[in-house]
């Protein structure tokens, strides 16, 4: 099999596609297919050479496995998220090779997830959110689907802007079922201010993820790609293959290598939680005022049209 491979000189990590300069244009197998660590690859062009060129540099890290990351869980923690478009990653992750080690279940280290987010009928959860409020929470089941585990998953923020997860191990069918066992609906109650008889399923979600895990297991970083979402029943559904969400977790006080990668990019801190943005696209009649600027900006940084009205 061959392919054309076109590649691109930029100015730097932002220029956008109207204003490339073309460069050279060859034809190699595909084997040997391998980009240079300074390309950023053209949006919107062979996606999936996106992807293999991912899939390869993965190969280039350490591994480590579930049993080390036991060490690294940060459930108490501070949180900074980035949003970059996928085409920015392998000139990231190249300067990445060597301090961090790639999460490995199965030879595999793009791993899927599922999730299905709960909220009150009236939106409590998501409203809090849209209005600023500290002090808030998300209610989640999450399929870890390569490690074949579930959990119910409780998030939150507390006025102090640390995030804390709690969870419970369930089984496949209360994941799939939607219906959980007495037990651990009380821990929804032990937790939070919501009693899970009055919640309901709200959004579906998946995503592939990278995670990594510096040298020294002080931070973890995921890297969350592929976000696609759905209503309950999977009659909407919203898709964002360009966008990728970094969330660069710590206990504080710890320097991280990976904020100066992103850093030398001009890419600074900012994102939007899944749950709130996949909640803006699949019911668009609900207040969203606060997500406005962020919804622009993913839309210029993937030249997806992705605007709210």
């Amino acid at each position: 099999m061959t392919i054309v491979i076109k590649l691109y000189e930029y100015e730097n990590m932002n220029t956008t596609p109207m204003v490339q300069k073309k460069r050279s244009t060859t034809i190699c197998p595909m084997e040997d297919f391998l980009p240079p660590n300074n390309i950023n690859i053209p949006q919107k062009e062979n996606k999936l050479n996106e992807m293999d060129w991912l899939l390869h540099q993965l190969e280039d890290f350490q591994p480590i496995s579930l049993d080390e990351m036991d060490s690294v869980k940060l459930m108490n923690r501070i949180d900074t998220k980035f949003m970059i478009r996928i085409s920015q990653l392998p000139s990231i992750l190249s300067q990445a090779i060597g301090e961090y080690r790639v999460l490995e279940i199965q030879n595999l280290r793009l791993l899927p997830y599922s999730s299905v987010y709960f909220d009150t009928p009236d939106l409590k959860m998501y409203t809090m959110h849209q209005n600023g409020k500290l002090c808030r929470y998300k209610v989640r089941l999450r399929q870890y689907e390569q490690s074949g585990f579930s959990f119910l998953e409780i998030k939150s923020k507390s006025n102090k802007g640390r995030t804390s997860k709690k969870r419970v191990e369930i089984s496949q069918s209360e994941f799939q079922t939607l219906t959980l066992a007495q037990d651990r609906s009380g821990f929804v109650e032990k937790i939070t201010p919501y009693h899970f008889a009055d919640l309901e399923p709200r959004l579906r979600n998946s995503f592939s993820r990278i995670t990594m895990v510096d040298q020294n297991k002080t931070e973890r970083i995921t890297l969350d790609l592929n976000l696609t979402f759905r209503d309950i029943q999977g009659n909407a559904q919203s898709d964002f293959s360009d966008l990728i969400i970094i969330e660069i977790k710590q206990d504080g006080g710890v320097k991280s290598h990976f904020t100066d990668y992103l850093s030398s990019f001009r890419i600074k801190p900012g994102s939007i939680s899944k749950y709130c943005l996949g909640m803006t696209k699949i019911y668009p009649q609900i207040k969203q005022n606060a997500f406005k600027k962020k919804i622009r900006k993913i839309s210029k940084l993937t030249n997806y049209d992705y605007v709210t009205d």
